[in-house]
């Protein structure tokens, strides 16, 4: 693409996410948030975006033990509840440290808690799963010392516009370009860092179960916490009708000293993808499905 149709596509861009980011700063944000559902009904109802896929997920995820059109509910209000984040995450910026005891509810907080009062960093894993940029500011307002390893945007200008929104809530920014020496300097400072594992990780991967089929998993999380000792924290946020949140903390999984390193990266990236797979089972609906979690397929025995 020329350069400069490039720069105009990217300020068209921007001033869409701007407009998004204005939305709850001029109305109540229940109110916005309500209209980013409507967003999302749109979007899968009327402009069908990656409908297929989703649906191909469900059935690939749930088979014969969900009808079709429960399939294509779960779809609609996952889709639902991605825009409502969008909405929730663009409201970061007016959002007050005393305003997230109300909205965000916690579950296990200890667990970040005391591997930090003993000298560790943690390592905060989730997935596309309810508000999770709500959910580490959240973590955020507690003043827990939280980073966020970032991917960088193609649109550098929305990519700042993000990354702003995440440092006004408290959380301080890892980008992917300088990831092992940010992360590792994160943790030896005792913070903990959050990330997303839950996309198809090619073929970097590991593979490991997700529903009952192998799933090209990034291995970081793991590797990270393997050279450093730092425990893994398995995190959810659950959206409640009133459109408050439930975040939960799972106990921390600590590698095994001394194991054989690649033993061990499978293992933990088994047991925190376990993690997801269940809070999804339980709530899928507010799992983000439009991703090909299972596009990279397994190598073929010999």
């Amino acid at each position: 693409m020329p350069r400069i149709a490039r720069r105009i596509r990217h300020r068209i861009e921007l001033a869409g996410v701007r407009l998004l980011v204005a939305l709850p700063r001029v109305l109540p944000l229940k109110i916005s948030i309500k209209l980013g559902g409507a967003l999302g009904i749109l979007a899968f109802d009327v402009f069908r975006i990656r409908r297929r896929v989703v649906l191909e997920n469900l059935d690939r995820a749930f088979g014969d033990t969900l009808a079709a059109g429960e399939k294509a509910r779960i779809g609609r209000s996952s889709y639902v509840n991605f825009a409502k984040s969008i909405i929730e995450f663009a409201s970061l910026g007016r959002l007050r440290k005393e305003d997230y005891p109300r909205i965000v509810r916690f579950e296990g907080l200890e667990h970040l808690k005391d591997p930090i009062a003993r000298g560790h960093g943690v390592i905060a894993v989730t997935g596309h799963f309810g508000s999770w940029e709500l959910l580490g500011a959240g973590v955020a307002s507690r003043g827990l010392p939280v980073d966020f390893l970032v991917g960088e945007q193609a649109n550098s200008l929305v990519n700042d516009l993000m990354n702003d929104l995440r440092r006004s809530a408290g959380i301080g920014i890892i980008e992917r370009g300088v990831a092992a020496r940010g992360v590792f300097e994160a943790l030896k400072k005792g913070r903990i860092v959050a990330l997303l594992a839950d996309q198809d990780a090619r073929k970097a991967g590991v593979f490991v179960d997700f529903f009952g089929t192998p799933a090209s998993t990034f291995q970081g999380p793991a590797q990270f916490a393997c050279r450093t000792g730092s425990p893994l924290v398995g995190c959810a946020i659950v959206r409640r009708q009133d459109e408050t949140h439930d975040a939960i903390l799972f106990p921390p999984i600590y590698p095994n000293a001394g194991a054989d390193r690649e033993a061990e990266v499978i293992r933990l990236t088994r047991e925190h993808t376990k993690i997801l797979e269940d809070c999804v089972r339980r709530y899928p609906e507010q799992y983000f499905w439009a991703h090909r979690r299972w596009k990279t397929k397994p190598p073929l025995n010999p």
